[in-house]
């Protein structure tokens, strides 16, 4: 069994996009309202679900009042990619804490 020991490392890293996404709010509150307007539900669910994918589309609409446009789609299609393969990689590298005989558990 592989031992894994960057508990802290590995702890900062999938909490980096929510700690910036905290920071940006709290520091730059205009901004926040600019991008996001009074709506509080989605950036809620981006900070739970999609923190990088959120930090990234603030960013790009920050100075764009247009909208998504061109390549900017593209680097939220990598965002996406990296926030669904930070929470695969999770997934798969604790599946061997699942209990066995429990539903996608690798212990017989």
């Amino acid at each position: 069994m592989k031992n894994n020991n960057a508990g802290c490392l590995n702890a900062f890293l999938v909490a980096f996009a929510r700690i910036i996404l905290l920071v940006f709010w709290i520091s730059r509150p205009v901004q926040w309202a600019s991008v996001f307007g009074d709506a509080w539900f989605l950036p809620c669910l981006g900070f739970i679900f999609l923190p990088f994918t959120t930090l990234v589309y603030a960013w790009l609409m920050l100075g764009n009042p247009a909208g998504l446009q061109g390549l900017d789609w593209v680097w939220l299609g990598l965002a996406v990619v990296v926030d669904v393969a930070s929470t695969s990689s999770a997934a798969y590298s604790n599946r061997n804490r699942i209990p066995a005989g429990m539903p996608g558990s690798t212990n017989v």
